[in-house]
Order: C-alpha cells, then sequence, then structure tokens
C-alpha cells in the first residue's frame, strides 16, 4: 500500500475521529476507529467478542469502508443515526400537513440526515384552494421553506444539509421546477431531479403531445419533445435537474409488491418508499488487487468475496444499533433491512490491473468482479436469513417473481427459495467522496480519476480556505514501484479525457449487478454540441441505467478542485485546458470538495465591540444588542452577541439565541446567513412598522441589528437591497427617545389588518375594535 497520504490523516481527524465532549481526542490512530466500530457493529450478535475480531479485520486496512455517519458515529453513544439518508414522508396536499413534513425533515436532518422527498403531490401554482376561497402558491413556494430550514440546520454544526428533491415529468408546476437552479441564489440547499416514466420517453421519441395533470384535471398540453429539450437545456447550462427513470426503479425493485418509489436520497444511489432508510457501505477494490501494474496483475476474487461476507453482515447489524430520527423511519427500515453494499476504487483498480476506463477489457473486466460481488452479497444474505430470520416482510413468491430477482445467477435464486433473504435489498453504489478520500484518496465509486494530482481548496476555521495538493492513490504508487521517471501507460486516463460514452457504457454494466441505483456523474466537455449532449441520456435509458446526472462545466456551479498546471497527464491531455471544474458533487454530504474544519475559532482576551439600542413597540423596556468582534487575517468578523433587557418574559429564548449565534459565530466561514434566517422570521400576532418600514419580528428586528453590524465593520458588503434596511435600523436605533415614531399601525392578532394601533398603553385595532391592554 503507499504512503498514506496527509489529507487523510486529516479528513480521519477533522470528521471521524472520536473526541469527548470537551474536545479531547479519544482515538490516538484510526485503528483505534476501526475498533470503536467493530465493537459496537457486534453487540448484536450472540458472540460479540468473535465477531468484532472479525469485523476489525474487515475494516483493517481500509478495505471495508462503512459510510461516514457510521464512521463518525458508532459507538459514540451520541444520539445521531447511522443511517446517512432518508426518503421522508409522502407530502399531504394541506397546510397542516406540509408543515408536519417540514418539521420531520428538520428532526431527521439535525440528526445527521440526509433527505429526499418528492413534491408531486402538492397542487399546482394557482390551482384553487376552495376552503380558502384562495389560489395554491405551487410547490415551489414550499420548496423554498425547505430550503430556508436546510440552511438553519446547517447552522448548527459544520457540515452541508443535503436534499433531493424530486418531481414528475407530468406534473403542471414542471416548467418552473426544471428552470429554478437559474436563479443562482435559488434552492441551493437542493438537488433537483425530473421523474422521467416510460410513457414520456416513448411520447419524446414520437414527438407525441403530453399532458401536463394534476389529479384528473388538465391544465396544459405541449409537444413531449419541447418538454425534453427544456430539462436539457437546463442540465446543459446549470448542471440540473438529474433524471430519474422512475418506472423502470419501480419496475426493478425487489419489494415492488409491497411500495412504490418516488424520490430518492440526495445522490439518487438510493430510491426509497415514504420513509425508507439509506445505509450505505463500500468494498475497495484497489485493496485486493494483487502484483499491480504486472502483466499477472489481478483482483484476489476468494480474499474479496470473504470481506464481502462480513461486510453484509456488519451492514445487517447497523439496522439494529442505529438509533432514528423519527419512528416511521425505524419501522420501515426494520420490516425491510434494505442494505446498499457498493464499491469503490474501481478505475484505480482498473488501472492497477493495466486496463484503460471504459474500453472493452474495462467492461469485461468489471463484469467479472460484480459478478463475482453480487453473488457473494446475495448468498450471505440468504445465509444471514436461515440464521436470524427473513426480514419480516418477505413474501417468498411476489418476492422471487420479481424482475431482478429473476435475472440472477439460478444458484442464489435456489438459494433464496431455500432460506429466505435477511435484506429486501442489498446492492448500491454511493459517491464515498470522504472515504474515499480517507482511504488514502482512491478513486470515488466508479467514477474514473478526476485527475492524478489537483489542489483540493480546505474551508479553515477563520473563513479563509487552504489550498493542498492531492495526488490519485494508483499514481503514487505507480510512483513508488515504477521510479519517478517511468513514463504514465496510456490506461492512466482520468475525467479530463474521457468521453461520456465511456462513462455511460460503465455506468450500465454496472448497473446490471446493482438491484438499488448508482450514483455517477457524467463528465463533459464544455464545448459538447447540445445534440450530443442529449445523445448521452437517450443512451443512458436505452443502455439499462436507472437515471443519468451529468456535469458540464459553467459558471453556475464553479470549481472546489483545480488540476494542477504541472500535473501528470498522457498523451490525449496535453491539448486539454488547466484549471477546469470539478465533476459537480451529487452527495453534498460526502462528495462535497470542500472540506469543513469543526474546531471553533479562539477568543481573545480583549475584543473590540459596539452596543445596539432597540426599543420593540410590544415591549415596555429597550434591548441593549452588543456585538463583539476578532481580527482574522487582516478582516473583522463578528465573533460572539449578547442581548441584555430589563423585561424578564424575553430571558429564557434570548440567551439560547445569543448561544446559538455566538456558536456559529466561532465557527468561522460565511455566517451572513444568520441574518438572512433571522429577517425571514414572521410574528404570527404581527410585526411592527419602524421608520416607516415594517419589520415582521422582534427577531427579524434583532437580524437588522446584526445586519447593520456586520455592514459597519466590512463583514458585508452596503447593497442597495441591505442598505435600505440598515439605514432604516440605524434610525431607531438612535432615535433619543429610544420609542417607535407616533401612529405607526401594526397587523391586528383578530383580524389580521394592519390596523393596530397604541392608544394610552392599550393596543387598539381601528378595523375590528379588537383591544389588549399592557
Amino acid at each position: 500500500m503507499a504512503a498514506l497520504a496527509p489529507i487523510s490523516k486529516q479528513i480521519w481527524d477533522m470528521k471521524y475521529r472520536f473526541r469527548s465532549p470537551d474536545g479531547n481526542t479519544v482515538e490516538g490512530t484510526v485503528e483505534d476507529t476501526w475498533r470503536r466500530i467493530a465493537k459496537a457493529l457486534a453487540v448484536p450478535e450472540k458472540n460479540p467478542d468473535k465477531w468484532e475480531e472479525v469485523f476489525y479485520k474487515a475494516l483493517e486496512d481500509y478495505k471495508f469502508l462503512p459510510a461516514g455517519r457510521i464512521i463518525a458515529g458508532a459507538g459514540t453513544k451520541r444520539r445521531v443515526t447511522l443511517f446517512n439518508c432518508f426518503v421522508m414522508g409522502t407530502i399531504p396536499d394541506n397546510m397542516a400537513g406540509i408543515f408536519d413534513n417540514l418539521k420531520e425533515a428538520a428532526v431527521t436532518m439535525q440528526q445527521g440526515g440526509g433527505i429526499g422527498y418528492d413534491f408531486s403531490t402538492l397542487r399546482p401554482k394557482g390551482a384553487p384552494v376552495k376552503s380558502m376561497g384562495s389560489d395554491a402558491s405551487g410547490p415551489l413556494s414550499f420548496m423554498d421553506v425547505w430550503d430556508s430550514m436546510c440552511r438553519t440546520i446547517m447552522s448548527a454544526g459544520s457540515r452541508r444539509g443535503a436534499m433531493m428533491a424530486t418531481m414528475r415529468c407530468d406534473h403542471p408546476d414542471i416548467i418552473d421546477f426544471i428552470k429554478a437552479k437559474e436563479d443562482p441564489g435559488r434552492l441551493r440547499m437542493f438537488n433537483l431531479s425530473v421523474l422521467v416514466t416510460d410513457a414520456f420517453m416513448e411520447a419524446v421519441k414520437k414527438d407525441d403531445p403530453w399532458d401536463l395533470v394534476f389529479e384528473g384535471t388538465q391544465y396544459k398540453t405541449l409537444k413531449a419533445r419541447e418538454l425534453w429539450d427544456t430539462i436539457m437545456r437546463s442540465t446543459y447550462a446549470f448542471a440540473e435537474p438529474g433524471v430519474i427513470f422512475i418506472d423502470r426503479i419501480n419496475a426493478r425493485n425487489n419489494l415492488h409488491y409491497c411500495e412504490t418509489i418516488s424520490a430518492t436520497n440526495p445522490c439518487g444511489e438510493q430510491p426509497l418508499p415514504p420513509y425508507g432508510a439509506c445505509l450505505l457501505g463500500s468494498i475497495n477494490l484497489t485493496r485486493f488487487v494483487k502484483n499491480p501494474f504486472e502483466s499477472d496483475a489481478h483482483i484476489d476474487l476468494k480474499e474479496m468475496t470473504e470481506v464481502i461476507k462480513t461486510s453484509v453482515r456488519m451492514m445487517d447489524n447497523v439496522i439494529d444499533v442505529s438509533g432514528f430520527p423519527l419512528p416511521e423511519q425505524e419501522k420501515e427500515a426494520k420490516g425491510k433491512r434494505r442494505i446498499g453494499l457498493g464499491i469503490t476504487g474501481l478505475a484505480d483498480a482498473l488501472i492497477m490491473c493495466g486496463v484503460r476506463y471504459g474500453s472493452d477489457e474495462a467492461l469485461s473486466l468489471t463484469r467479472q468482479w460484480m459478478t463475482s460481488f453480487q453473488k457473494t452479497a446475495y448468498l450471505v444474505s440468504s445465509e444471514l436469513a436461515a440464521e436470524k430470520g427473513s426480514f419480516p416482510l418477505y413474501d417468498e413468491e411476489p418476492y422471487l417473481s420479481g424482475e431482478t430477482i429473476q435475472s440472477l445467477d439460478p444458484e442464489i435464486q435456489a438459494a433464496i427459495r431455500k432460506n429466505g433473504m435477511r435484506n429486501a435489498l442489498v446492492t448500491s453504489i454511493a459517491p464515498t467522496g470522504t472515504i474515499s478520500l480517507l482511504a488514502n484518496n482512491v478513486s470515488s465509486g466508479l467514477e474514473p480519476v478526476f485527475s492524478f494530482s489537483y489542489t483540493r481548496n480546505v474551508l479553515m476555521p477563520d473563513g479563509s480556505r487552504k489550498a493542498e495538493e492531492v495526488s490519485d492513490y494508483a499514481y503514487r504508487l505507480f510512483r513508488r514501484i515504477k521510479g519517478d521517471t517511468a513514463p504514465l501507460p496510456d490506461y492512466f486516463v482520468d475525467a479530463q479525457v474521457l468521453s461520456p460514452q465511456d462513462h455511460v457504457k460503465m455506468q450500465s454494466v454496472v448497473q446490471e449487478f446493482i438491484d438499488s441505483s448508482i450514483s455517477k456523474t457524467i463528465n463533459c466537455p464544455e464545448d459538447i454540441s447540445f445534440d450530443s449532449f442529449k445523445d448521452i441520456y437517450l443512451k443512458a435509458y436505452e443502455m439499462g441505467c436507472k437515471g443519468c446526472t451529468t456535469y458540464r462545466p459553467n459558471d453556475v456551479t464553479g470549481a472546489v478542485l483545480e488540476t494542477r498546471s504541472d500535473a501528470p497527464r498522457t498523451t490525449d491531455q496535453t491539448s486539454l485546458p488547466l484549471n477546469e471544474p470539478e465533476p459537480k458533487p451529487r452527495d453534498h454530504l460526502e462528495a462535497g470538495g470542500v472540506v469543513y474544519m469543526t474546531k471553533p475559532l479562539d477568543r481573545p482576551g480583549t475584543i473590540p465591540g459596539q452596543t445596539y439600542k432597540l426599543k420593540w413597540p410590544e415591549s415596555n423596556h429597550a434591548m441593549y444588542i452588543t456585538l463583539n468582534d476578532i481580527i482574522q487575517d487582516g478582516r473583522r468578523r463578528p465573533f460572539e452577541i449578547f442581548i441584555n433587557s430589563k423585561n424578564v418574559e424575553h430571558f429564557a429564548w434570548t440567551v439560547a439565541l445569543t448561544r446559538m449565534i455566538s456558536a456559529v459565530f466561532r465557527r468561522g466561514g460565511d455566517v451572513s446567513f444568520v441574518v438572512e434566517e433571522l429577517k425571514a422570521v414572521f410574528d404570527p400576532r404581527g410585526g411592527a412598522w419602524m421608520q416607516g418600514r415594517y419589520v415582521p419580528s422582534l427577531l427579524a428586528a434583532i437580524g437588522d441589528v446584526i445586519e447593520t453590524h456586520m455592514i459597519q465593520i466590512g463583514f458585508l458588503p452596503s447593497t442597495k437591497s441591505n442598505q435600505k434596511s440598515s439605514e432604516a435600523q440605524v434610525s431607531v436605533l438612535n432615535d433619543p427617545s429610544g420609542r417607535p415614531t407616533s401612529g405607526l399601525q401594526r397587523q391586528c392578532p383578530e383580524c389580521g389588518e394592519a390596523a393596530l394601533v397604541k392608544s394610552e398603553g392599550c393596543d387598539t385595532c381601528t378595523s375590528c375594535g379588537f383591544s389588549k391592554c399592557s
């Protein structure tokens, strides 16, 4: 094995090394981390000591890589879920149900789970709401609410939130959904994918008309190719939305007899039913390559199958030891016991065997490896069923009649008929971005090597970014074996030189052996023609893929990785431009290019600050808001906030608010979103007019104060959008009387009209007569 890359050590230390609540390290080495995980996952076994050793051997030397949630959380006794992602419940088309689902999403994300939602169930914009005598605002308006929630949850930690939104291709608002990301500031917490049906693909082929309908009502008819081109032009220019072939997913689902799927986890490798849970782990193929770069290089399939057997057992045990944010998620997970065992390091393993990614030889070799992978995974799950029992919703005849099961080796079908199945679905391929870095920077999932040497931008605690050189595992191993001057063979190809068809061929071959789905990004050259680009998606559909996601360099997504000007390149690469953006990561939890440092900023003994006076009409006493700053790299930035008032009614929530905001400030990075979140809070009892400007809540007024301060210290630029808000707030703070101007009218809590005035110490509504005396 090549020497462990520095970034691998950093990833372990920052993301997976177990620390006590006071920040002290509990684990001295990565082997301590493997031991913690092995011990935790052996608990459900009758002989846990025996299985702890077996599990540890599989984890040792990065042979089996559990997903990041398992590595970070197993055995820590923290209140976190070990499942990476969930598809949430079906959203009912009513206000109470919508916000119940929003609450469930927040609780799930708070415990570290990414989420997927199908917004097709919400009535389109402009549809009548008979109970209210009004028109619906449409699914996208509620997606904005989810987006805001995700940003808020993100503020409590260092990991970016992850969400997937899907919408059916026949929903009346599908055009707005497709174009949503054209606004660069909208729905940034979401990945978007269109649920494409077989009927739609047939209509595209024939250029037939296509109806947009909701609950039996037809809203619009357009040409299917017109809609298809709209999807294609958006993803051509903005890298979204992706496409999910939803009928194929449901037809090939092992659980076709007891569930219907309409959404996926944020990366797309796990199509799941309502409240479905995503449990992931990967076999590191590079660890089984014998005699790398020699004529007899090969994967030791016997050794690999032994690790697969252990890995399936470990992942099955995760279901029993994990916590779940919601009881519905636990019921779903334990009723079906689906797991997603996959592979990583495929591209590096091919390189180590002297085979070019995407070539006919690569397709043949990958089929050989994946045949063994699939057969072993299914057989061991069947053996576990004989030992521990089948998953509770197992029904032999409909299960065996499924399209995927029917395509399996007869030996597997015979074992299932004899023993049953412990896990309803067994295989899936995730992006594995961060855990592949942890494992000495092997290639991610089934993706090709992005670049054999590149610069990765690391987000530091003070908000700055540090550039680090990262080199590929197979490249470093080749240099160690063959020497620094040896020319790179032609099978050293990376994402910059591979054609989109190479990607599609590899994805379709691997999909043959995966019962769930695959997270895969197909890289396209910037100058690819639109017609050629569209052809990628048609080929993906024709070749049996369950979805398709592409990345074409553009100004919207930006670059996280940059190839070095002196990076190793094959002869194919010499004419290609450098500094190309990274393939857009689909998994914002695991595959994001920015590595977040988690150590809070240190507090100097003395720091500068400023105190602001805020008088809110509902309160008899002013609030005094103090914001203190620190200097980092010559830049002044907010560090902490204190709120004081004689009004004891506000004491508990102001203390909680200041602690939370201060904790966010001390994490570093861009904390300006705090202002956005506070200013978006609306008080249902009504806001207040302050200096001729309506402020929707006391929290929004506090947000204005923070924004004013950020502008004054130069942390935020003064723009037209925030200058008016800032100036209005400053004028209130500087009012000599400390009181709002006379004659202001606020929203009445009884009738909702902006007709509430203060008269003789009482609030009186000039519209309905409501009165409340303070």
